[in-house]
């Protein structure tokens, strides 16, 4: 069962929601848990995986070989992104607009054109204290696309899933998405059996929190709604919810010391174990389908 972790902006506590469930998860599942924020992941910070792999991922550009090109002309006007263009006896390939479609390549007559990983970024993975199956994709520095790293990352598959205490009835599968509501949130939500989406009762965390629902709804996945931080706004969130038809499935009041554990790398059921049964509870919810 794949789980998406998501939220309409950043700060919301997002990752705090999804490290929290993933270690309340493994005390009877296997776990696998995708850091998917590739911009600046930092789930790891919590959940402390020994990452002792690393594989380079990136997108397959262009390359033509001048000697059998005739510059024809084919293959800009096949690319939807303006990243191949003929100017006069000379073919320009520019990487950084290339989405690695591959249909230059594939319209080429003289089938000029080959391909070469052009890499922009790595996915590292590793097991975490609990048992935790983890891996994250980072982005390399300057690059601009990080679709083609979350879907590589999302094929990831750990040599063996290590098993929980007893006899794991379930194989579960967390994605701790990127904020906002742009094209890696799309990606990273696609194939999701349900989204758990963390928000703040606050006017932006309302406004982001729509966009993201949008989303999640034109790609038919069921949601449900974490208030992080409850009681330091109104209850706006609350309201719109009821009239969205969204189920609220947990409330994380604001409290001094969960900031503090939270700033010191620690997750908030490890520094405030009173929450574990709302997790567990969270989590049965979340398995059974996210009804009111």
């Amino acid at each position: 069962m794949r789980i998406v972790v998501a939220s309409g902006k950043g700060g919301t506590g997002k990752t705090t929601v999804s490290t929290s469930l993933a270690q309340v998860a493994t005390e009877r599942d296997a776990v696998r848990f995708l850091d998917c924020d590739v911009e600046a992941p930092n789930a790891a910070l919590f959940l402390h995986p020994v990452l002792d792999s690393q594989r380079e991922v990136g997108i397959r550009v262009p390359r033509v070989d001048a000697d059998a090109c005739t510059y024809c002309g084919r293959c800009a006007e096949v690319c939807q992104f303006h990243a191949i263009a003929v100017v006069g006896q000379k073919t320009l390939v520019f990487d950084d607009l290339c989405h690695g479609c591959g249909s230059c390549a594939w319209m080429c007559p003289e089938q000029a054109i080959s391909e070469t990983l052009s890499v922009t970024g790595v996915i590292d993975s590793g097991t975490t204290p609990e048992g935790i199956a983890f891996a994250q994709g980072v982005m390399n520095v300057g690059q601009t696309m990080g679709v083609p790293i979350l879907r590589e990352l999302k094929k990831w598959t750990p040599a063996r899933l290590p098993e929980a205490p007893g006899a794991p009835r379930r194989a579960l599968e967390i994605l701790d998405a990127p904020p906002g509501a742009s094209c890696p949130v799309v990606e990273t939500l696609r194939g999701a059996d349900l989204v758990l989406l963390v928000t703040e009762p606050t006017p932006f965390g309302l406004h982001d929190l729509k966009q993201v629902v949008a989303i999640a709804r034109e790609l038919g996945i069921p949601a449900g709604v974490v208030i992080n931080r409850d009681g330091i706004g109104d209850d706006a969130v609350g309201a719109w919810c009821a009239e969205s038809g969204l189920p609220i499935l947990l409330r994380i009041p604001m409290e001094r010391r969960i900031a503090e554990a939270i700033a010191g790398g620690r997750t908030l059921v490890d520094a405030a174990p009173e929450y574990r049964p709302g997790f567990r509870d969270l989590l049965e919810r979340l398995v059974a389908g996210v009804n009111p």
